[in-house]
């Protein structure tokens, strides 16, 4: 990190980026914890994974407040620039992350008796995958690191495939067992948020690069078929 003349600047940014590493670890866990609830089908969990989302959005309405005070105050330009516009569009992405964990959660207590459904067995997989990508990309904007932002971007396609291999078994469940149709379109639904938090984890990992660089990543291959 470059230290600043004006040592309140390297405050308000140290700031900054303790908002932003305390919102992706919320999002983070909060995915994590709605699977461990889904699996177990927990309901009191899954309302307090809803009820966590509010820290979230407070947060992410702090990061809001402080970048536009740095923006105004401090006139910040070039490096300091991208990394101010950043924080404030990656707080954004982790916000919908932490939407996405709530949306999981909301969806447990459709699903009962959910042990004699067999493709519940695999979402958890597709789930670390996901969850992976948004350690990894906390990871990465914490050290600045634009290879590692590269390697989030790259690993968003094993998401995608995993979404759409999923999408075929849970499809081809609910014709073999018609009575499964509602339940197993709620997993379906799951599956997409998990597919959608991947995406998100990809989006920071673009700005990540961005802000370290000052260069846009080039446009990225993404996992073929249902998702594209």
């Amino acid at each position: 990190m470059v230290d600043h003349t004006v040592t309140a600047f390297d405050d308000d940014l140290s700031e900054l980026r303790g908002l932003i590493a305390q919102m992706g670890g919320l999002a983070e866990r909060a995915i994590v914890e709605a699977m461990e609830a889904l699996k177990r089908h927990d309901l009191e969990a899954a309302e307090a994974i809803i009820a966590g989302d509010k820290q979230i959005d407070a947060l992410e309405m702090q990061v809001e407040r402080l970048a536009v005070q740095l923006i105004a105050l401090r006139a910040p330009l070039a490096n300091d620039l991208r990394e101010v516009v950043a924080a404030l569009k990656i707080a954004g992405v982790i916000e919908r992350v932490g939407d996405y964990a709530k949306n999981i959660a909301r969806r447990i207590a459709a699903i009962e008796d959910h042990g004699d459904i067999e493709p519940l067995s695999v979402l958890p997989a597709m789930a670390v995958l996901a969850s992976t990508m948004v350690h990894d990309v906390l990871d990465a904007y914490a050290a600045r690191d634009p290879e590692a932002a590269i390697r989030v971007v790259e690993s968003d396609r094993a998401v995608d495939d995993f979404y759409n291999s999923l999408f075929r078994v849970l499809v081809t469940y609910m014709m073999e067992n018609p009575a499964s149709i509602g339940q197993v379109a709620h997993l379906l639904f799951i599956a997409k948020n998990l597919e959608r938090v991947g995406d998100h984890a990809t989006n920071i990992a673009e700005m990540v690069y961005y802000a370290a660089t000052g260069i846009h990543m080039g446009e990225r291959e993404r996992g073929a078929g249902l998702s594209a």
